[in-house]
């Protein structure tokens, strides 16, 4: 029947396309949708990240963060050699500019080392000249096993192999679900396009994950909070500067990596982002506006409470916005002899930001269990690097609530 299937997945970005393909994988009978409200795949937060395939290195060991990315990862890269997805294993560079920061940076190291990143080592001044000619710190971190990737091209065939492998498995795009209710043993989802049917809901939607969330009973502690992040280009005078990608040491007091140089999969070489409050969850544009999302944010608590506690640093970002002097202040951190005309306007994301009502920032991966449905409320960077290992995770969780062994093997 159409419009009927075993599991609906509700969201077309990297990580529902990997949990879509980690179930079918797993159970080849498994009638499978993945609904998606944009015309394409990857088109939020996973078709606007810096395209870095990241190590584990800066996650709390233990963590699901950490745990997911480190095994992710090494898929991601398995799954693209594979697949011929775009991709490199080139490295980066976590430099230390100032002498504050080198505890810092002994800090990310032990945590890597925890963590079993392989290929890490501390360099000094002149192995940072070799490996990145332009930069100039005291000392940095060289991860070996960072690179970079099209995560749009491997969300794409993470898709396309759902449907090889199932043909009565359907990717409906430009499907928007409106509502959803449990109607015996079937949930019905409701949608711009009509109504489907499934016996189990799988919810990766991202930006609207808390919104879905609550619509289906969930008794949610957080609320998404939209960040956007601005993007410079290095121009064709400026892109011999960098040859891979450089960070800066990040702030342990945010959950942003800070403003660093990223050599892309598809060419060119990006710098950002930063990080400054959005009036609208899916908006890319200094202008850009939604009346809900704004009422939304400004009216929760943790929001003010947040605002609050990091004004000064918020301050700071948006003024970095709207001033491409003061952008290009911070990229001379790193590259002290980047110059104006090196630089041109980029792109835009959008991260959803899951905040808790005292205005901290929920850091870890956040998946929720509810009678016939799972959420992934919260899954921030390095999700698209653990998306695979994500995938597994909630593939695994679906089997043991629903108990997929029993019906689909």
């Amino acid at each position: 029947m159409e419009n009927l299937f075993d599991v609906i997945v509700i969201g077309g970005g990297i990580v529902g396309c990997a949990t879509a393909y980690k179930l079918q994988e797993k159970y080849p009978s498994l009638r499978l949708a993945i609904v998606e409200k944009e015309p394409h795949l990857a088109d939020h937060q996973t078709g606007n990240n810096s395209g870095v395939i990241h190590s584990g290195i800066y996650y709390k060991p233990g963590s699901s963060k950490a745990k997911n990315c480190v095994t992710g990862r090494r898929e991601l890269v398995e799954f693209a050699r594979k697949h011929g997805i775009a991709h490199d294993v080139c490295g980066k560079l976590i430099v230390a500019v100032e002498e504050w920061e080198l505890p810092l940076l002994e800090k990310i190291y032990q945590r890597g080392i925890e963590n079993g990143i392989e290929d890490i080592r501390m360099v000094g001044p002149e192995e940072i000249k070799q490996i990145e000619p332009y930069c100039v710190g005291l000392k940095a971190i060289h991860v070996g096993c960072t690179g970079i990737i099209d995560f749009r091209g491997a969300t794409e065939k993470m898709a396309e192999l759902v449907t090889k492998i199932n043909s009565e498995s359907k990717i409906y795009t430009s499907t928007k679900v409106l509502h959803t209710k449990r109607d015996g043993d079937w949930n019905k989802v409701q949608t711009n396009r009509g109504e489907f049917k499934a016996r189990y809901l799988i919810f990766c939607a991202g930006l609207q994950s808390d919104r879905l969330a609550k619509q289906d009973g969930v008794k949610l502690d957080m609320k998404i909070v939209g960040f956007r992040g601005d993007y410079y280009e290095l121009t064709e005078k400026g892109r011999h500067k960098v040859r891979n990608l450089i960070y800066p040491v990040p702030n342990p007091q945010f959950p942003f990596l800070g403003v660093h140089f990223t050599r892309m999969a598809l060419g060119g070489v990006e710098c950002g982002p930063n990080a400054v409050f959005t009036f609208k969850r899916e908006g890319y544009k200094k202008t850009s506006f939604n009346l809900r999302d704004t009422w939304d944010a400004l009216t929760y608590r943790g929001t003010w409470r947040l605002f609050f506690k990091h004004w000064k640093f918020g301050w700071d970002e948006y003024r970095r916005a709207f001033s491409k002097k003061l952008f290009l202040k911070t990229l001379r951190r790193l590259i002290p002899d980047l110059q104006m005309d090196d630089i041109e306007p980029g792109r835009a994301g959008v991260r959803a930001m899951a905040l808790d009502p005292y205005g901290e920032m929920i850091d870890d991966f956040k998946i929720e269990y509810k009678d016939h449905s799972i959420h992934v409320l919260n899954a921030p960077s390095p999700a698209a690097s653990a998306s695979l290992a994500i995938g597994a995770q909630v593939r695994d969780m679906a089997n043991e609530h629903f108990k997929l062994n029993q019906q689909y093997l």
